[in-house]
C-alpha cells in the first residue's frame, strides 16, 4: 500500500491537451500525463491525485486540499504568470512543491519568463513536456526524509 499521496494539479486549458497548439504540446493528452503520473508514483510507493481545473480559485483550493501529504507538481498554466493567490497558496500550504511547464517557458513570449510560483516551489522543471511530470514526481521522491 502506498505510503502518502502526491498530488499532481493542473490549471488552465490544460485540459484541451493532444489538441491545443500541438506544434507546441504535441499530441499527448491529459490522459497520457494522468497515466504517466500514476506509474511515476507508484513506483516510489506514493499514492495519486490527479486533478485539472481552468479555475484559479478552485487551484487554490486543491493547493489547500494538500496540506499534509508528500508533496505536489502543479502545472498551472497561464496563472503561474499572473496569480499572486497560487503563490500565496504555496507558501501558506508548506506542502513541497515542484513547478512544471510542458514547453520550454523561456524559448516563448517574454511575459512567460517570469513566474509569480518559482520562489516559493522546491524547484521548476521545464521543457519535457510529460516528462516533466515523472521528473517532478522523482525529485519529490528523492527528497524523502531517510527513515531510521
Amino acid at each position: 500500500m502506498p505510503e502518502q499521496f502526491v498530488h499532481v494539479l493542473n490549471g488552465p486549458n490544460l485540459n484541451l491537451l493532444g489538441t491545443r497548439e500541438p506544434e507546441i504540446y504535441g499530441t499527448t493528452t491529459l490522459a497520457d500525463v494522468e497515466a504517466a503520473c500514476r506509474a511515476a508514483a507508484a513506483g516510489h510507493k506514493l499514492d495519486l491525485v490527479f486533478r485539472q481545473t481552468n479555475h484559479e480559485g478552485e487551484l487554490v483550493e486543491q493547493i489547500h486540499a494538500a496540506r499534509g501529504s508528500f508533496g505536489v507538481v502543479l502545472n498551472a498554466g497561464a496563472y503561474t504568470h499572473t496569480s499572486v493567490a497560487l503563490r500565496d497558496a504555496i507558501a501558506a500550504s508548506g506542502v513541497p512543491t515542484v513547478e512544471v511547464h510542458l514547453s520550454n517557458v523561456f524559448a516563448r513570449e517574454a511575459f512567460r519568463h517570469h513566474s509569480y510560483l518559482s520562489p516559493v516551489v522546491r524547484g521548476v522543471i521545464c521543457g519535457f513536456g510529460l516528462n516533466g511530470y515523472v521528473l517532478g514526481i522523482a525529485a519529490l521522491a528523492a527528497a524523502r526524509p531517510t527513515l531510521p
